[in-house]
């Protein structure tokens, strides 16, 4: 009898979850989300490679001026946003996987 009512009450009510890639859920407050660079505002200093507790950030300033950003690494703690001085690293609230 319970396995009746529980099969009756769930097919004639609506889902919990969401069809995701259809139905997006907003953020939270407080979601760190991901990093994104716009490498044309960098001045690879290498402030962000210093700071970042995990090293998941390189920079090689001489003689090809190129970073790397290793996404696995990263904890997203925003360190490397706070000391980036052309504001060139932002934190966007999506969760689709880091843009470096």
């Amino acid at each position: 009898m319970e396995l009746l009512r529980n099969l009756l009450r769930n097919s004639l009510s609506k889902p919990v979850t969401r069809l995701y890639p259809f139905e997006a859920r907003e953020p939270f407050a407080g979601n760190r989300g991901m990093l994104e660079m716009n490498p044309e505002n960098c001045s690879f200093c290498g402030v962000c490679a210093k700071r970042c507790p995990t090293n998941a950030i390189t920079v090689i300033r001489k003689p090809t001026k190129t970073w790397s950003f290793q996404p696995h690494q990263c904890i997203v703690c925003g360190y490397c946003i706070e000391v980036c001085p052309k504001d060139s690293i932002t934190m966007n609230k999506n969760h689709r996987g880091p843009t470096f």
